[in-house]
């Protein structure tokens, strides 16, 4: 009789974890998980475009934002199915390790520095690196998202090739994405380092901060589009991974990417990849 109840027990604990089991993976089949960047989530690009994926697709997207660094440990991890990061050389890393796979430029626009409007130190006409060690040298408040995003990663790039280290008394990091650094440094009428669109989004609550430097060439801020392998996790949605990546290639798509910002902020936030078959 034991016997017999103990093994219906078990019978019942296999059904009962085997229906978990096909619940969760029906979750992950019905959505598609990708994770971006803050600062392309606080631009409102994808508040436009993802809507129009899910209508012409029928598959739901959960949009997970972070830091570009926490974005390729998810795909490390293999618990998002795609990813638009804008960290050029970790992903050409995690893709030639076949972690990422199906990647693709889809859009850039460029890192510039803020600060306050009046330019107490005169930074406007400096190099990128000539500006970074005029902060460094003044000891001006300077605030940096500090959070292993793609735009920290360029960050410590440029202090770097402007051969200083950022040590001193008034350099903070705050932790935060994008909108919450910049607004942080704008109450403290601080520096820092953004993406274009960014700022321009959020420009009118950022009074008294405005653009100091900007153009040079080093500041180019480039977004890829990607997919996780599917082959590393059996959970990866890779249908609708790959249905994303088409999308953001489709020429009518890039079109609205180089569009976006145009009416509002008489400039484009990004600027499109547009490839000519």
């Amino acid at each position: 009789m034991r016997l017999t109840l103990l093994s219906i027990l078990l019978t019942m604990m296999l059904v009962f974890f085997s229906s978990c089991e096909k619940e969760q993976s029906s979750k992950r089949n019905d959505q598609l998980l990708v994770a971006t960047t803050t600062s392309t989530y606080d631009s409102g690009l994808l508040d436009v475009l993802i809507p129009i994926f899910q209508d012409e697709t029928g598959i739901h997207v959960k949009v997970i934002a972070v830091g570009s660094g926490q974005a390729l440990n998810l795909a490390q991890k293999g618990e998002v199915d795609a990813l638009l990061v804008h960290a050029p050389e970790q992903e050409e890393v995690m893709e030639k390790q076949g972690i990422l796979i199906n990647r693709h430029r889809v859009m850039h626009n460029d890192f510039v520095l803020l600060g306050p409007e009046d330019d107490p130190i005169g930074m406007k006409g400096l190099t990128i690196e000539d500006a970074f060690t005029s902060i460094q040298k003044h000891e001006l408040p300077f605030y940096s998202r500090g959070d292993d995003s793609g735009t920290h990663m360029k960050e410590i790039a440029l202090w770097k090739d402007a051969n200083v280290e950022p040590t001193f008394s008034t350099y903070q990091e705050t932790g935060q994405g994008m909108g919450e650094t910049l607004r942080i440094a704008a109450e403290k009428n601080g520096y820092s380092l953004t993406d274009r669109g960014t700022f321009l989004f959020l420009q009118d609550s950022l009074q008294p901060l405005s653009i100091l430097v900007e153009g040079d060439e080093t500041l180019e801020n480039i977004y890829h589009i990607m997919q996780v392998n599917p082959t590393n996790d059996s959970q990866i949605n890779a249908s609708a991974a790959k249905a994303f990546v088409t999308f953001f290639l489709d020429k009518d798509v890039q079109e609205l990417i180089g569009s976006y910002g145009t009416e509002k902020w008489g400039e484009p936030l990004f600027s499109p990849h547009l490839v000519e078959e």
